[in-house]
């Protein structure tokens, strides 16, 4: 802008923050315009109470409630199942109090606990678990119209049934449920599609009939102190009798006269003969209270579990009963039967989803005014109220119902009514539409929440294929992820059981609850800059108390479901990561990468690295041409190859002239050589130098590249084409002095001639050979190249064979095995050929290297050294031999460099007269700086080979040269 802005006005834009770029008079325009729209839609939003707090307490006082809970308490007892809910309960609670810490720690825009969880743990766990909880929050809109079916034609119109419901034929009542789920959840798509204002006043209406059901249970119990309800049971023996039909509980009729419907469910006549079931024959028919009341002393008989097998007579425990079992000719419909084997870790499965309505109302933050404070206040004090109505619900229903009566799933004891609506007050029809209009109202919190949590992670583009599902209405309404949600919530209509729905549910919502407690204890832990929740009350002990329980509960609910569920969150989250968007969210994750890339940092530092760990961690000099392209991409093909994925690679390369002015081009060098590193699938780092001189940047390179102990310890390059220039006779020298460099500082040097035609990744060798001439004992860096190109594909076929150079009065057949042995020592294999040379054809510098290693080992036999003190101290020359070649280099006298580089610069021959001069000048030096060496470590024998030691004693040793070679092949690697 012109001028500088006001403190208020700077930060009035702060807090209406967009991407328009300010000072232009159309874009003030359109920031009023939009700020009076976004005036509008505030004053529209919803507050905690109606945004939070409601759709939490609908969607958590919910089917399970009215359908479910006294059977739990009835197959668990008292005591397990208050243990049950506790432990949901308290899972919850927790989970609420570390949703609660991210939520305040920045904007909550829609998406909810999908925004929360990928923000705080990065787009592959927040997508993979997003997705596992849109699809249980769509699901749970499956069970909750399943119970709402439940409800309608079992309790409400038995008769409005389309297929006849039948005990002994169960299909029919699942074929119910397709049919009317169907057309229920296309209903409730229409409503939601319709705006979720219209669904938020029928929340209202739904939630004042859940309230008033839950009144009418607790005055229901007053009530059963005084005056206990009339809903007597039927028992044979200690059996529980249906009684559907039945209206008469006794086997005579005015002292003589038989009761004809009970007699004809337990006896059959046939030809003049009646057979009656022994057992029915051997017990009598008695009357007891369901409803004793809360002061009739039933909760001590109660408070243990009666778990029973699927298909058992639902009996009760107190009564004793004659012996008999009776044959299986009875009608199916005399006795309350039970449907499923019931078992703790079963029920906490199918109690579990009551307690998930907990992510209601983040789920909806985007249509919240101030989500921050809304949805830690709302969530905890929803968890809270429902937690005690459980509680007391367990105690209460132990204390008033008569234990046969509560495990009757389904009331066929009281002539099919619900059995939480016999304890009720006034009449248990309150209960019956009070739970209808409860499990409609969560159907559609389920149907309005899951839509916009897929909107939100298809608007986040993690997800490639789902992109499509973030467009909408207008409004912003997400209709294609709805008609999705619509599909999928179909599904679980079609399995037609809430039993078998509820354990899948349990599994993606404690999935989801136990990252939302990871994450909060990891920002808890890494104590980031950034994490500053103004929700005060949490710690990182809750959070992995929170995330322990979710981890148990998954297991305890069903093992093999737990670990389906594990696996699909693992798909996702590999898909994400292998196809999805790059993110940068600052995410938990990330920082603890970087934590633990520290520590182990700092731990590596401390000590030297061992033989046996020791890898080339490669430095690879790249050349930049005039686009800031790479002039040799097959030096990255060459470095993967010999990598394979492993250890450190670092792309290095100079860019002359000063920083301030070549920014720009640096920047897009490093971008492209980046781009070219992950086309050849490189895996490591590249550090670009812009330098005055572009020796003094590859020296900055070798000497500074790296980390602590992640450092390069070996150098790649290049030959150089053109370092022969008429016009320029020192354009060799840029070369030379990388490879001093790289000597002074004790790293092996790798230099790549033909670099351009070396194999692409992509290409595979057939057949064929890597050879080896091993001229000179370097430590084993050359038998290693090859072995670490084998492991790559493209070089997995080819053979490795390893030539050495011996004289022509050696013993070559034991040179060969020797260097045999060595090879299986080294666990290589590889063929070994010998070649025999004529003396002159041997240079000087490679006798004095394998005649000095000759002499090291007679020396030791002359010591007379034990077998692994020898072999110790010929280790130790072969760890130090790199070490050798770069003290020769640096002991060259100054006045003979420029001899050295006339050397290099002639293009014939060298003559033998030529070699022997500069051999001579070495030795001098080497010599010289192995004495200085001595005086400082008297305590280690150092030895040079001059040439007169040579002459005299090639003649004196000729017979003990075989016996050198074998000390030097037996070294163990």
């Amino acid at each position: 802008m012109d001028s500088n802005p006001m403190v208020s006005s700077l930060l009035n834009k702060l807090a209406n923050y967009t991407n328009l770029t300010q000072g232009v008079k159309e874009h003030e325009e359109y920031e009023d315009r939009k700020r009076k729209e976004m005036k509008v839609r505030y004053e529209t939003r919803m507050g905690t109470f109606i945004g939070v707090y409601l759709p939490c307490l609908q969607n958590i006082l919910g089917v399970i409630l009215f359908l479910r809970l006294t059977w739990i308490v009835g197959s668990g007892g008292v005591l397990e199942s208050f243990c049950i809910v506790l432990m949901c309960c308290l899972c919850t609670m927790l989970t609420a109090i570390s949703m609660s810490a991210i939520a305040t720690n920045g904007v909550v825009p829609a998406g909810g606990s999908y925004y929360m969880i990928s923000r705080s743990l990065g787009p592959e766990f927040g997508g993979a678990v997003g997705l596992c909880f849109y699809l249980g929050t769509t699901f749970a809109g499956a069970m909750y119209i399943l119970g709402t079916i439940e409800i309608l034609l079992t309790y409400i119109s038995p008769n409005a049934a389309i297929f006849p419901i039948e005990h002994d034929d169960p299909l029919a009542m699942l074929n119910n449920m397709r049919i009317y789920g169907t057309c229920i959840i296309a209903m409730m798509a229409i409503v939601v599609f319709v705006g979720v204002k219209y669904v938020n006043k029928l929340a209202l209406v739904f939630l004042a009939c859940v309230i008033l059901s839950i009144m009418a249970i607790y005055a229901g119990v007053i009530k059963s102190a005084f005056e206990p309800p009339d809903f007597p049971l039927c028992l044979l023996g200690n059996r529980v009798l249906a009684k559907r039909n039945l209206d008469i509980c006794a086997k005579y009729i005015y002292n003589d006269t038989i009761n004809e419907v009970l007699w004809s469910k337990f006896c059959t006549t046939t030809n003049d003969s009646t057979t009656c079931d022994p057992y029915f024959i051997a017990n009598n028919i008695t009357e007891i209270q369901g409803i004793p009341g809360v002061a009739s002393g039933v909760f001590l008989d109660n408070l243990w579990s009666a778990y029973s097998q699927k298909g058992s007579i639902v009996e009760r425990n107190q009564t004793s009963s004659a012996a008999g079992e009776g044959h299986k000719t009875y009608n199916q419909n005399t006795y309350v039967l039970t449907d499923i084997m019931t078992y703790f870790t079963m029920l906490v499965g199918i109690y579990f989803p009551s307690v998930t309505g907990i992510m209601a109302g983040s789920n909806r933050s985007g249509d919240l005014k101030d989500a921050q404070k809304s949805i830690p206040f709302g969530t905890i004090l929803a968890i809270a109220t429902t937690s005690f109505i459980y509680l007391s619900c367990v105690v209460l229903f132990g204390a008033c119902i008569e234990g046969a009566l509560l495990r009757d799933k389904f009331g066929e004891a009281v002539s099919g009514q619900l059995v939480i609506g016999t304890l009720a007050w006034p009449s248990p029809w309150v209960i019956v539409i009070g739970s209808f209009f409860s499990t409609c109202g969560a159907g559609l919190q389920s149907l309005t929440g899951a839509p916009r949590l897929l909107q939100a992670i298809a608007r986040d583009g993690i997800v490639p294929f789902l992109q499509v599902f973030g467009h909408g209405k207008a409004n912003g309404e997400p209709t294609w992820a709805l008609l999705l949600t619509a599909g999928i919530c179909e599904i679980g209509i079609l399995i037609a059981s809430l039993d078998s729905v509820a354990p899948i549910l349990s599994m993606f919502f404690l999935m989801c609850y136990m990252f939302v407690n990871l994450a909060c204890a990891l920002q808890t832990l890494l104590r980031t800059p950034n994490w500053r929740p103004r929700f005060k009350y949490y710690h990182w002990t809750l959070s992995f108390v929170g995330m322990s329980l979710c981890l148990a509960l998954m297991f305890i609910c069903s093992w093999y479901y737990a670990l389906i569920a594990m696996l699909i969150a693992g798909c996702i989250y590999k898909y994400i990561e292998y196809r999805g968007a790059e993110k940068e969210w600052g995410d938990g994750i990330r920082g603890l990468s970087l934590n633990a890339a520290r520590y182990a940092l700092l731990r590596v530092e401390h000590g030297a690295t061992h033989t046996k760990n020791w890898r080339p961690q490669i430095l690879v000099l790249v050349n930049l041409d005039s686009e800031q392209n790479v002039k040799h991409p097959r030096l990255l093909s060459l470095t993967t190859q010999l990598k394979a994925g492993k250890g450190l690679t670092i792309a290095g390369s100079v860019l002359q002239g000063t920083f301030l002015d070549k920014h720009v081009e640096a920047q897009t060098g490093e971008e492209n050589v980046k781009a070219l590193m992950t086309s050849e699938k490189t895996k490591g780092f590249c550090q670009l130098v812009v330098s005055p001189s572009v020796r003094d940047g590859l020296s900055h390179l070798i000497q500074a590249a790296g980390l602590g102990a992640m450092k390069h310890n070996t150098v790649l390059m290049a030959w150089p084409h053109s370092w022969k220039q008429p016009n320029n006779p020192y354009s060799w020298k840029p070369f030379v002095d990388t490879v001093r460099d790289a000597t002074t500082a004790q790293q092996a040097l790798l230099v790549a001639k033909n670099i351009d035609t070396f194999p692409t990744n992509q290409e595979r060798f057939a057949e064929g050979n890597i050879d080896v001439w091993w001229i000179v004992h370097d430590g084993g860096m050359l038998m290693l190249l090859p072995f670490l190109l084998r492991q790559h594909k493209v070089w997995r076929k080819c053979r490795m064979r390893i030539f050495t150079v011996a004289q022509m009065d050696d013993n070559s057949i034991q040179m060969k095995k020797d260097l045999q042995m060595f090879l299986y020592h080294l666990r290589l294999n590889a063929e070994v050929e010998v070649v025999e040379m004529f003396e002159n054809d041997i240079s000087a510098f490679t006798y004095e290297k394998t005649l000095m290693m000759e002499q090291r080992s007679q020396m030791l036999k002359q010591m007379q050294l034990s077998k692994n003190e020898r072999e110790r101290e010929i280790q130790s020359i072969t760890d130090e031999s790199r070490g050798s070649t770069r003290r020769k280099i640096y002991s060259i006298p100054r006045p003979g460099e420029q001899d050295s580089y006339s050397l290099l610069s002639n293009d014939k021959q060298l003559n033998e007269a030529q070699a022997q001069l500069i051999h001579d000048r070495n030795t001098a030096s080497h010599s010289a700086a192995i004495a200085k060496s001595s005086n400082a470590a008297p305590d280690r024998v150092q030895m040079t080979w001059t040439k007169e030691k040579f002459t005299a004693e090639k003649h004196k040793v000729k017979d003990l040269n075989a016996a050198g070679y074998r000390d030097i092949f037996n070294m163990k690697p």
